[in-house]
């Protein structure tokens, strides 16, 4: 099998497409043949070596994948050769031709999504709904700010939050960025890069706030997110990428609150309740997975400058 590699934590040019041996699943496991991985911003800084939590080298990146089954260990019940699925989890990593996952990890890939689409689920769509209803409780008749609209949790929680009944603004630095937020459904699409934007959420809300900002870029945008807040409106916090210093009398005001929130610290309840909800709304089309971008899985390097330095319109998949 082909899987990409990491000897050492550093540069994107550290991961090396090798040769590795064929891979077998234990007891409770599902072995997937790999069509599609998903390139997520974490699987970045934990290649760099920053994350918390470090994997023994060398390693294979990757949580998110879409493959058929070939073949299940002792104990696997629910999936069979075959099947269709994603991935949230594995055991190998995901940039390869072929991962072993924990049968918590593998969920039904819906016939009327591709591949690519699947990959694109797993962190992304996860993260969005999460954050949307376990942490912020948002609920329809509400008024969400996502921020970063355009990429791959962006466009997962704009299709979530209009589907559920709320309205959307969603931010993007770019023409085309913001072309595909009102595309995915979004009521609004505003340029974050035009400090303008500010006061124009302030008269869509009519001066009352948002309820819900979603934020993948605290270090930058949470002081003034807190400005945006009405009364008892919430900030999950999704991404950030250095310090950042906010006023607290800001929340005192609005009785408002900010929360942080990682994918991977969910419940297995909170887990299968998030995957179950978005089966159907992929099979009912209501959700409908944007793949930007695929690029061979040769290209992971380049994958990982993309996903950290490139304006997102959508997920970044690699294809082995």
């Amino acid at each position: 099998m082909k899987a990409i590699r990491v000897h050492e934590f550093g540069v994107p040019e550290n991961m090396k497409l090798e040769e590795a041996p064929d891979l077998k699943p234990g007891a409770g496991q599902v072995l997937v043949k790999v069509q599609a991985a998903g390139v997520n911003p974490v699987d970045t800084y934990i290649r760099a070596g920053t994350y918390p939590v470090k994997p023994a080298l060398p390693f294979t990146p990757g949580f998110d994948a879409a493959g058929v089954v070939e073949a299940v260990g002792e104990g696997v019940r629910k999936f069979k050769k075959g099947d269709r699925v994603y991935t949230t989890a594995t055991v190998t990593g995901a940039y390869a031709s072929l991962a072993v996952c924990p049968e918590s990890g593998v969920h039904p890939l819906p016939e009327t999504l591709s591949f690519p689409q699947g990959a694109a689920i797993g962190i992304p769509y996860a993260t969005a709904w999460h954050a949307l209803f376990h942490k912020a409780q948002a609920t329809a008749g509400e008024t969400v700010l996502v921020h970063g609209a355009s990429g791959g949790v962006g466009v997962a929680a704009v299709q979530i939050a209009r589907a559920a009944g709320m309205t959307v603004i969603g931010t993007a630095g770019t023409p085309e960025g913001r072309k595909l937020v009102l595309g995915e459904g979004a009521h609004h699409a505003l340029d974050h890069r035009n400090p303008a934007y500010l006061d124009e959420i302030k008269k869509i809300t009519d001066g009352h706030g948002v309820s819900v900002i979603l934020e993948m870029l605290a270090n930058v945008n949470l002081p003034k997110d807190l400005g945006l807040l009405g009364f008892r409106g919430r900030v999950v916090v999704i991404g950030c990428r250095g310090d950042v210093e906010i006023n607290p009398r800001l929340l005192m005001a609005r009785d408002s609150s900010v929360t942080g929130m990682l994918i991977f610290n969910a419940t297995p309840e909170e887990k299968k309740k998030i995957h179950a909800d978005l089966f159907e709304g992929f099979k009912s089309g209501r959700l409908r997975p944007v793949v930007g971008r695929e690029l061979p899985l040769k290209d992971a390097a380049r994958a990982h400058h993309d996903v950290m330095e490139s304006p997102a319109h959508g997920k970044i998949v690699l294809i082995p």
